[in-house]
């Protein structure tokens, strides 16, 4: 079974920093078209660059919350490679939200962001996988690959919205696993714990005590690499994987072995 990624096409979204962008140069770098997308296209093109003629990748800036913005994505992925293998729905948002509060939007907004998005373009994206594998009666025709998270399974009142997202995720992923195993594509996921993201940076610069905390309660003590990541989602979206379908792979140098309801939730 080959773990290899060369000549396969991948779309990558909220890959303009941090996870996505980790992603996307690690698949870059194993030989794969790689399409960044994300809605910051400023970052985008500091980070990736203008195209250059025969490069292996692309840039796409877009709001993928907007179905257009979707069609539009593929369509460029399809005009650049001619085709699509590989999707890793990794926009993502985190937002606080108050529990108590009935006018707190952080529900709907989340909701929108880290699911419906992500189903909207995997049903879109499936449907251009089964097209190519038509005649074909072998091998995987397309992985799709999202970006969860442990707070699915842990219980944080601030972090409800969030929570309840990624949770529904996991069970978009099992159930697209069920619903497009007859056409050989499979859909898995990849629920991490604390990242050295962009954010997780950010609040850092603000709680310095929250590193401490998170070590403590990380049983391989420390905080994990984005490439640590990028190298989880290169195994679920190559052959290495294939006969996983509809798997919650977790992340997280063993939080989620520890009490969730004494452990910190940063």
């Amino acid at each position: 079974m080959s773990f290899s990624l060369a000549g396969k096409t991948a779309i990558i979204t909220g890959a303009a920093n941090g996870i996505g962008l980790a992603i996307g140069r690690h698949f870059v770098d194993k030989g794969a078209n790689v399409v960044f997308a994300d809605i910051d296209e400023k970052t985008l093109a500091r980070e990736i660059g203008p195209d250059v003629d025969g490069a292996n990748y692309r840039y796409f800036a877009g709001d993928l919350r907007q179905k257009l913005s979707i069609a539009n994505l593929l369509s460029a992925t399809i005009d650049a490679f001619d085709r699509v293998d590989i999707l890793v729905n990794g926009s993502r948002q985190v937002i606080a939200s108050d529990p108590l509060n009935p006018d707190d939007d952080a529900m709907e907004l989340l909701l929108e962001q880290n699911l419906l998005t992500a189903l909207r373009l995997s049903q879109l994206v499936a449907k251009r996988m089964i097209k190519q594998a038509e005649g074909q009666s072998e091998g995987t025709a397309g992985t799709i690959v999202n970006l969860s998270s442990i707070a699915a399974r842990r219980t944080n009142p601030q972090l409800l919205a969030y929570s309840v997202s990624t949770a529904a995720l996991d069970q978009m992923t099992r159930s697209l696993a069920v619903a497009l195993a007859p056409y050989r594509i499979r859909v898995n996921a990849v629920a991490f714990g604390s990242v050295m993201s962009n954010s997780l940076k950010d609040v850092l610069k603000e709680h310095s005590d929250y590193r401490n905390d998170i070590e403590d309660h990380t049983p391989l003590g420390r905080i994990a690499a984005p490439r640590e990541l990028a190298e989880a989602v290169h195994y679920l979206a190559s052959d290495g994987s294939g006969f996983m379908t509809g798997q919650i792979m977790t992340v997280d140098g063993g939080r989620t072995l520890l009490d969730p309801v004494t452990a910190p939730a940063h």
